[in-house]
């Protein structure tokens, strides 16, 4: 049976980070909160570092490691608010419905993408991820009794709230700034534009039109053919490889504790 921490430890997954991401921005009130308290044309891969950092630690790291990521991501959001507006309604980073939204768009894009290259779960794993990933919730302080209490409801929550959400331009920009990166390394610009295709391919199309991307039926064949070589070689390769960017992750992080704990003596 499939679990949260065998997720976790496919690299692959970072893949759906780009999806995550804009769907999260899908929400104006989301948008607006990230677009004043997030530079993404400075520091572009900001956000998905502490991200991945504290998805990892939560999926496999100790239970101390698991709060002091929690402690992290809970500070960096303190200023995290948007004001009212007509096309930003009051948010806080701390708003229960926010934690709720940000948490289900980590495990649904997880399971999509593990679907993609490796194939259906079965119905026991599925139900497993479902009651393991409500940390992710409940670790931004989103009250347990809001997790939805089964993978059903957790459908039914997540086509509606898909179906309310309403791109604004302020998730535009983000999105821009996100997937052009210009101030990135090399390699990451590099890459952007398989990043560009494969977060576009991931997202529902009605969002996808709505994010401005050109998505033409040659697209979709450079999309397929991409998701078919995943399937053919990730499952193939070492699971030492397979394993480095959680590897990666988990030391930087146990290194930052240290140093933390040396500079607090």
């Amino acid at each position: 049976m499939t679990g949260m921490a065998d997720l976790a430890r496919e690299g692959i997954l970072v893949a759906g980070a780009g999806r995550a991401i804009l769907l999260q921005i899908a929400d104006p009130a989301v948008a607006a909160g990230v677009a004043r308290h997030s530079d993404f044309s400075v520091r572009p891969l900001d956000r998905l570092h502490a991200t991945l950092t504290f998805v990892y630690a939560l999926a496999l790291g100790t239970p101390e490691e698991q709060r002091i990521a929690a402690r992290r991501v809970n500070r960096a959001h303190v200023p995290v608010r948007a004001h009212s507006g007509e096309a930003a309604p009051a948010y806080s980073a701390f708003h229960a419905d926010a934690q709720l939204w940000v948490a289900a768009t980590l495990y649904d894009t997880a399971v999509q993408v593990f679907e993609l290259v490796f194939g259906t779960l079965d119905d026991a794993s599925r139900e497993r991820l479902h009651r393991e990933y409500a940390i992710v919730g409940t670790s931004l302080q989103l009250p347990p009794d809001r997790w939805p209490a089964s993978r059903s409801a957790f459908d039914e929550y997540f086509t509606a709230r898909l179906d309310a959400l309403d791109v604004s331009d302020e998730a535009r920009h983000v999105a821009a700034q996100l997937l052009t990166a210009r101030a990135a390394p090399p390699l990451v610009r590099a890459l952007l534009p398989l990043v560009r295709l494969v977060t576009a391919g991931l997202l529902p199309e009605r969002l996808r039109a709505a994010y401005g991307f050109r998505w033409t039926d040659r697209q979709q064949r450079r999309y397929d053919r991409r998701v078919a070589v995943a399937r053919a070689v990730w499952p193939r390769l070492p699971r030492t490889l397979r394993a480095a960017p959680s590897a990666w992750y988990l030391r930087a992080m146990r290194e930052r504790n240290r140093a933390d704990e040396r500079s607090e003596r």
